[in-house]
């Protein structure tokens, strides 16, 4: 059994299903607050339900019961309720279930983080430090991925990159690469990481098949639909403004990413897509996909 953690996200709902597809037994750990169709939609993967909440241990205890390993990738960054932060959910909460997962016998936990945005203060980062710290710590056999910037939301609308109108904002200069991965992918690998030997104890840089600038994606989004983008640039010397001006920690956290953005953030990804059998979504896949083409 494996307890999924942040089963109603986007990342974790797709782990959910690519465990069903395996038939994999899932528990998912959902609160009483989550929305019911997202919790219909694990009932119908055949997924056994366990109220809880990372702020709540005791919940977490009897969730980890019976489970041979734990995937978390619960964050407070994009779904918020009363009582979410980055303290209560990424660093506090996290640890409660590491002790949890530890206390229960779990064998295996496998933690979604991201690369260590090295350089700037990062109230979330030093949380995926820390946890990562206890994992260690833990005798359990642990994972984390540290996954580069998920495309379906740093390549979204959302964050300015609005391909349904063809207009992007550019962070920087948009010259320094990155290896903008799928959350299909992450997911992937995380499913990958289950019992597997060559996962064991381990910290994995993760991210798309290749490196590209910002700039690079919106040529080839332009050459995918035929039409030129409008180009907002954002300026390195604004994007310092904003770190420094940011007051709360989500602000501080959210500046700092894109700072780590605009500076690049290449990976070698040939090893590891060979190591764990896996074939990674392309920039270009995604572009095809949200463009229709």
């Amino acid at each position: 059994m494996v307890l999924v953690v942040g089963s109603t996200g986007l990342l974790g709902g797709e782990i959910c299903q690519q465990l069903a597809d395996k038939k994999i037994p899932v528990k998912a750990l959902v609160r009483k607050t989550a929305d019911e169709a997202k919790v219909a939609q694990l009932k119908g993967l055949g997924c056994t339900l366990a109220e809880g909440d990372l702020k709540d241990p005791a919940s977490l205890a009897e969730a980890c019961q019976g489970v041979k390993a734990v995937i978390s990738t619960a964050s407070s960054t994009f779904s918020r309720q009363d009582g979410d932060s980055i303290q209560t959910v990424d660093l506090e909460g996290q640890l409660n279930l590491v002790n949890a997962a530890q206390a229960a016998g779990v064998e295996q936990f496998i933690l979604i983080s991201f690369p260590d945005t090295e350089g700037y203060d990062n109230p979330l980062n030093d949380a995926k430090r820390a946890v990562e710290q206890r994992l260690q710590e833990s005798g359990m056999n642990y994972i984390s991925i540290q996954a580069n910037y998920f495309m379906e939301i740093w390549l979204s609308p959302a964050l300015g990159f609005d391909f349904g109108n063809q207009a992007v904002r550019i962070y920087g200069d948009g010259q320094k690469a990155l290896n903008f991965v799928s959350y299909l992918d992450v997911a992937k690998i995380a499913v990958a990481c289950l019992d597997n030997p060559a996962a064991k104890d381990k910290i994995i840089s993760f991210g798309g098949p290749a490196a590209h600038s910002p700039l690079e994606v919106v040529q080839l989004f332009e050459q995918i639909s035929g039409t030129e983008y409008a180009k907002e640039f954002i300026p390195q010397e604004g994007l310092e403004h904003q770190y420094a001006s940011a007051e709360d920690p989500m602000g501080k956290s959210f500046s700092s990413l894109i700072l780590v953005l605009a500076r690049g953030l290449p990976m070698e990804m040939e090893e590891t897509s060979s190591t764990f059998g896996l074939t990674l979504n392309s920039v270009e896949d995604y572009a095809r996909r949200v463009l229709g083409k």
